[in-house]
């Protein structure tokens, strides 16, 4: 196989692949996290449409959702290109399982912080904004970082559309070198090189969040700042120690 021929379309192919990915990601995440707010309404025909939702793209196949907004929507006159038809079915696909994660990571804050934010004086709004949604998404940031990894494998399936991602170029490869062992060997080799590091890194981020490690350099900065300040501490006259 005269692999350095083809190497520009591999990394046409990769680069593509990854577009979809951010994309698709960073859709699902807006749309999940406002469906998982709408789940958690109090208002019963918010929670009533957000959970049709919910139930309707989980229990559809994603092949079938990219078939109908690209090929289904075009023929009543709604047409999408391959790029936005692929963000908005990784979008509904995925925002409906990341949804589920982040009203799990919303009911995992304990409600007492709530009431305690409230008694405070608080808005509700503002509570939900800035006690509860920022705990919520540190919940839900493994299951979140899992959702984006099988997002990137279900790329692979826009060869059905010519999304001119991976497993596209693979294909035409394969119909220029009647190669197809080699060929799918290679774009699976690729997929697992991009894959593997991800899943791995979740689980890091997992183990992390178990730890109660903060995530963010300014915060351990922070964090390393306080620890040093209470080490040089001088106890102060009357102090018994310890």
């Amino acid at each position: 196989m005269p692999w350095f021929d083809y190497l520009p379309d591999l990394w046409a192919g990769l680069l593509t692949t990854l577009k979809f990915t951010i994309s698709g990601f960073v859709g699902s995440i807006v749309l999940g996290l406002v469906v998982a707010l709408m789940r958690v309404s109090r208002v019963a025909l918010i929670r009533a449409v957000a959970s049709i939702y919910t139930e309707i793209f989980k229990n559809l196949p994603l092949i079938t959702e990219i078939y109908i907004i690209y090929f289904g929507l075009a023929s009543i006159g709604i047409r999408f290109g391959i790029f936005a038809a692929a963000t908005l079915s990784f979008a509904l696909f995925y925002g409906a399982y990341v949804s589920e994660v982040f009203r799990g990571g919303l009911q995992g804050v304990p409600p007492g912080q709530r009431e305690a934010s409230l008694a405070l004086g608080m808005t509700p709004r503002s509570v939900t904004r800035h006690i509860i949604v920022p705990q919520a998404l540190r919940l839900a940031l493994p299951g979140a970082g899992t959702m984006m990894v099988d997002l990137l494998k279900g790329t692979a399936l826009l060869v059905t559309i010519g999304g001119a991602e991976l497993m596209t170029q693979g294909a035409i490869i394969t119909s220029t070198t009647f190669r197809a062992l080699e060929v799918y060997l290679v774009i699976g080799l690729i997929y697992f090189s991009l894959c593997y590091p991800l899943s791995r890194g979740v689980v890091r981020l997992e183990r992390r969040l178990d730890s109660g490690a903060p995530l963010t350099p300014s915060r351990r900065r922070h964090l390393k700042l306080v620890d040093e300040a209470m080490r040089r501490r001088v106890p102060r006259t009357g102090d018994v120690p310890a």
